[in-house]
């Protein structure tokens, strides 16, 4: 299975919360990257996620391309946001405000681990910083990143917003 625990604490989430833990195993890039990950205890501030080092994953160097290892880094860091404070997915998003990854080393393994720790908790901003590492704990980058807390609204309805303009 592609999560580990998605629901792990069931008992304290909504169905819809449920629902969306399931739909972000579904997200085609993470399944076609092959993320695994576990879904951290409420109030942890550390999460992991583990990449395969796959040719699907490969840039033109046959070597992991750059956005594979964000994407990991964007995920790892996301669910440490999200864990280490009140989010309710019912009621708000986390978006990613700013990410910088620096690219130090190439795997000599076959996986890799993303693993994210929250630095600061503000009103609206979370910051996380994030190391990926071959499994022989060589580091292959790491990255400064920030997920702002926004409240869900409502899509726009593509005709209205056309009657609008």
């Amino acid at each position: 299975p592609r999560l580990e625990s998605p629901v792990s604490d069931s008992n304290s989430i909504s169905a819809e919360s449920a629902q969306r833990r399931a739909q972000a195993g579904e997200i085609p890039l993470h399944t076609l990257l092959g993320l695994t990950w576990t879904y951290p205890e409420k109030g942890s501030q550390h999460a992991e996620v583990v990449m395969p080092v796959l040719p699907g994953a490969f840039g033109f160097t046959a070597n992991l391309h750059g956005g594979a290892i964000a994407t990991m880094v964007d995920l790892a860091c996301a669910l440490a946001a999200a864990r280490a404070t009140d989010f309710d997915p019912e009621k708000e998003s986390l978006v990613t405000a700013d990410m910088h990854v620096r690219y130090l080393g190439r795997p000599r393994t076959a996986q890799v681990v993303a693993k994210a720790d929250v630095v600061r908790i503000g009103s609206q901003l979370i910051v996380v910083e994030c190391k990926v590492y071959d499994e022989d704990d060589h580091i292959i980058a790491a990255a400064d990143f920030s997920m702002m807390r926004v409240p869900i609204r409502q899509p726009l309805n593509h005709e209205q917003g056309q009657n609008e303009s």
